[in-house]
């Protein structure tokens, strides 16, 4: 399940499942990025024997406004892909990024995200995909996010977004918006672990070789002065944490592993992972218990024992303040496909 600062929103929606395989639509537009393209072809158009399903997870089309479209820099040009039609067949549109972000998009494009979003279907943009998105009106009022080098310009274009420009991706439930490119792939595993749950997204993240959750936001990439200082890195610590975090530990016990007082680690936390000790802990645990859920365990005192939150009232109470759902609500929807209720 996500958690952290790269994902600082109510984080799954009680939705029901999309109807499998999910119809994806990826609008390729005049100077679009192939990266981003690319991340959303791995993510979404491949199958996945090693998972052993009977279908895919995804359904994939790329769509273009022109019969040709010629990609960022002229690298190559497409050509033999469907119209901007497709996208009224999507579950989910996606809009890959560009760098020439003054020149506004064509119309045919912005129509095609707003009637889009109008039907409720899915809307997600990659990198600089969110100037698209708020040009077409569905930002507005709404939170988003976009690429460091790019956020003072959306900004002054699009004041009327509320722009988290340190997150690696914001989720509104029907759009979502990444930040730079490689955040396109944490939003997707994301997606597709709202989707299908985290196994499966697990699984995929292996298949990328890419950590299916990653500390921190983008701020952690901004260009700054470096100061000549020792190493505080919390790595080390969040290594040896993670491997005890059944275990009653307690914000004190990680700053006494640190060796700092418990007020520096709270600093360090902030600095490095835009969240607290104790809230990374909660997040840990409770994502332990979300897999513990998703491989079958139906006793909530021991889902809650094993994975460090100590009573099922515990348990239920942060479960659902993380993922919006209860523990039987979250078993029905990512836990096995057979099997009783969660037993109190």
């Amino acid at each position: 399940m996500p958690h952290g600062s790269s994902h600082r929103d109510s984080p799954l929606r009680s939705s029901p499942r999309p109807r499998s395989p999910h119809r994806v639509a990826v609008i390729v537009d005049e100077g679009t990025n192939p990266f981003e393209v690319g991340v959303a072809t791995e993510l979404f158009g491949l199958p996945r024997p090693e998972l052993g399903l009977s279908e895919p997870l995804y359904e994939l089309t790329l769509c273009t406004p022109t019969p040709e479209v010629r990609m960022n820099h002229g690298f190559f040009t497409l050509s033999g892909v469907p119209g901007l039609d497709a996208v009224d067949d999507a579950d989910t549109l996606v809009v890959p990024g560009r760098p020439d972000n003054v020149v506004p998009r064509g119309e045919a494009v912005l129509d095609a995200v707003r009637r889009t979003h109008a039907r409720g279907a899915r809307v997600v943009s990659l990198c600089t995909g969110s100037f698209a998105l708020a040009e077409a009106g569905v930002l507005d009022g709404r939170r988003a996010t976009t690429h460091w080098r790019w956020a003072d310009l959306f900004r002054e274009l699009h004041p009327d977004v509320l722009l988290e420009p340190d997150v690696l991706f914001v989720d509104e439930g029907d759009v979502l918006t990444a930040a730079g490119s490689a955040a396109a792939l944490d939003l997707g595993l994301h997606i597709v672990r709202h989707d299908h749950g985290a196994e499966i997204a697990n699984a995929v993240s292996r298949r990328l070789v890419f950590a299916a959750h990653r500390d921190g936001g983008q701020r952690q990439f901004v260009e700054r002065p470096v100061p000549d200082v020792p190493d505080e890195s919390l790595a080390p610590l969040l290594t040896w944490a993670g491997e005890r975090i059944g275990d009653p530990l307690t914000v004190a016990d990680l700053a006494t592993r640190a060796a700092v007082s418990p007020a520096t680690l709270h600093r360090r936390f902030r600095a490095q992972l835009g969240t607290t000790p104790l809230a990374w802990l909660t997040g840990e645990r409770v994502a332990l218990a979300c897999r513990l859920i998703e491989r079958g365990e139906e006793r909530l005192d021991i889902v809650a024992r094993h994975s460090g939150l100590g009573t099922a009232a515990n348990l239920r109470a942060r479960l659902r303040r993380e993922t919006g759902l209860s523990p039987s609500a979250y078993r029905r929807r990512f836990g096995p496909a057979t099997g009783e209720a969660l037993k109190a």
